[in-house]
Formats: C-alpha cells, structure tokens, sequence
C-alpha cells in the first residue's frame, strides 16, 4: 500500500517562500502536487516522473520547483516569490503508471497524502 505524508505548510508573507515535503512509501514513477483553494476546483501545480522531468503549471512557472530525493523516498516543492493567490490545500499524489507525470489532472493520480496548508498573505 503507498501511503503519502506531506510536511512544511505555514504561514507566509507575499513575497516568501516555503518548502513542502513528502514521504512516500510504496513504489511509484509519476508523482506531483496539487492545489485546492476554498470553493474552487483542484489544480495541478507541478508533476516530476522517474527520470527527473518536470511540468508546472502556467501559474507557477519560475517560481516553484518540484524535485526528489529518491535515497530519502521524499518529493519536495519549493515555492519562492509567494503570492496570495497561491494560499490553498496543498496536496502530493502519486501513481505506480509513468505516462500519469505528463499531466495535472487529478483523477489520474491513485494515491494522495493529507495535505498541508499555505496561507500567503499580502
């Protein structure tokens, strides 16, 4: 069973940076985070598959980096320049298929962590 903790959510000001992490346990090659604001839909922030190549969101592009450290089974986004409209759920996923890291649509990601909260203030 591959279970997902995520860590490093908090309290920032516009203009900051934080650094989520995630433990996963379980094999898996296409892995990513999300993102839920309150009453909006879940959105794809950033995916990276066995090989290290990345996608992001439009959204993010030049300000967040999605890497892993696969000797610590640990998926990491760093989020500089933080916004206020970056403020959400933030959520890791992953799945055992390869092709799913092309893209950031949720439903095609088996297995989710908890979450951890952003809140980015201006």
């Amino acid at each position: 069973q591959v279970q997902l903790v995520e860590s490093g959510g908090g309290s920032v000001q516009a203009g900051g940076s934080v650094r989520l992490s995630c433990v996963i346990s379980g094999f898996v090659n296409s892995m990513a985070w999300f993102r839920q604001a309150p009453e909006k839909e879940r959105e794809g922030v950033a995916s990276i598959d066995v090989w290290g190549i990345t996608r992001y969101a439009d959204s993010v592009k030049g300000r967040f980096t999605i890497s892993k450290d696969n000797a610590k089974n640990t998926l990491f986004l760093q989020m500089n320049s933080l916004k206020p409209e970056d403020t959400a759920m933030y959520y890791c996923a992953a799945d055992f298929r390869r092709l799913v890291s092309k893209t950031l649509v949720p439903t095609e990601y088996g297995y989710w962590g908890q979450g951890t909260q952003v809140t980015v203030s201006s």
